[in-house]
């Protein structure tokens, strides 16, 4: 008989929704919508094209924008390397001698903090990265002091993906609404954990990834303004697909999946959010009952889903490891595989020993109150035991 396993590390991914992998397996066979979106002499390439049309409806029904406004990539990783060189490349070819700085913080995913850090080196972008409050915010008077008459570039996430921490990003769109410089926001832990729509958040670029948000992995999506029009320098070269954004076959199956996965979201959003936020705090009212156990980030200012904890008087890598029947992380799940402490919590100023200690426990869509039950058993079973 198997050892009951549960999962709570929703924000590193989730697992394809029935309905989305229903979806992609009829786009996936000779019986299927299986063609090449991009044939147009047969009816099977107009059926797959219209699937992808669809699907690009269905996610830009979710953010309030515009069809045309969604660029096709293989996930936020991409569509953050496309905002970001595609916009510093632009602009060093019309203008190579020109003076250029950009605002990003320090508590970024790595696919910004590594992009930004490129540009910095190739094109001598001058950069100021922000340093959160204590409580892992990013406020918008810290953008407003960093601006400088030739910053061309903010780039912020809206939800920490390690604190789940919640930017302000409408203040900060506001407050560049009459400044040159273009908003980048990397929305990957936002999708399908609050409320997202472009109609309040006028930023000029946004990146996602649909196995966020319950699709498949390996697809995402960058938001590209039309007016005033966004123009970028094409990374991936080829056949000029996504109005020459983004060239490459695209894949039929994992977009209706990413489409699908976008419609459960628009019509679940709020039950959704309000449900897990209760599992969250359930947990954390039971992990908080042992004592000596510290919240990293703002404890109303972030997502329904995300729980990111230090737990004083044990080892944190051991009692990471003696959770066999509960899967947790440390951090990122780009950087968990990493022994040093999280750049994120020591950021926020937490010491090494309790960055070393961080656990991030998150909740999801088929977590269930008995799961959360169990998982305080075991937490408090280990902690007990270790101390």
């Amino acid at each position: 008989m198997s050892m009951k396993t549960l999962y709570l590390d929703y924000a590193a991914t989730t697992p394809c929704a029935p309905e989305v992998a229903d979806a992609m397996g009829k786009c996936l066979t000779l019986e299927g919508n299986f063609a090449n979106p991009a044939s147009r002499s047969h009816r099977f390439g107009w059926q797959a094209e219209q699937a992808v049309e669809t699907a690009r409806g269905q996610v830009a029904t979710l953010l309030g924008a515009d069809p045309r406004e969604i660029v096709w990539t293989s996930g936020a990783t991409e569509s953050n390397n496309l905002a970001i060189k595609g916009h510093i490349e632009r602009l060093r070819a019309m203008a190579a001698d020109q003076s250029v700085h950009l605002i990003t913080s320090v508590i970024e995913h790595k696919a910004v903090l590594d992009t930004v850090a490129y540009v910095e080196r190739v094109y001598g972008v001058e950069v100021t990265r922000l340093v959160p409050d204590a409580d892992g915010i990013i406020q918008p008077d810290q953008v407003a002091e960093a601006l400088r008459d030739d910053t061309c570039l903010v780039s912020l996430m809206a939800v920490n993906n390690e604190l789940g921490t919640i930017t302000d990003i409408a203040a900060i769109a506001a407050l560049l609404a009459d400044h040159p410089a273009l908003f980048h926001v990397d929305a990957a832990q936002a999708i399908g954990k609050m409320p997202v729509n472009l109609k309040d958040w006028p930023v000029d670029m946004m990146s996602l990834s649909a196995h966020k948000f319950y699709g498949p992995k390996g697809v995402g999506a960058l938001f590209v303004r039309r007016e005033p029009e966004v123009r970028l320098a094409c990374q991936m070269h080829g056949g000029g697909h996504e109005r020459g954004m983004r060239s490459g076959t695209l894949p039929t199956h994992q977009l209706v999946g990413m489409g699908e996965a976008a419609r459960l979201v628009s019509e679940n959003q709020a039950s959704d959010e309000a449900r897990i936020r209760d599992l969250r705090d359930q947990l954390w009212a039971g992990i908080q009952a042992l004592g000596d156990v510290v919240l990293n980030g703002h404890e109303t200012q972030r997502v329904a889903n995300h729980l990111n904890i230090s737990v004083g008087g044990v080892d944190g890598e051991i009692l990471l490891a003696s959770l066999a029947k509960v899967a947790v992380s440390s951090g990122s799940a780009c950087t968990s595989a990493s022994v040093e402490p999280s750049y994120v919590l020591k950021a926020i100023g937490r010491s090494d020993v309790l960055a070393h200690a961080g656990l991030r426990l998150s909740v999801g869509r088929y977590t269930r109150k008995e799961d959360i039950d169990f998982a305080i058993g075991e937490m408090t079973r280990i902690v007990e035991r270790l101390r």
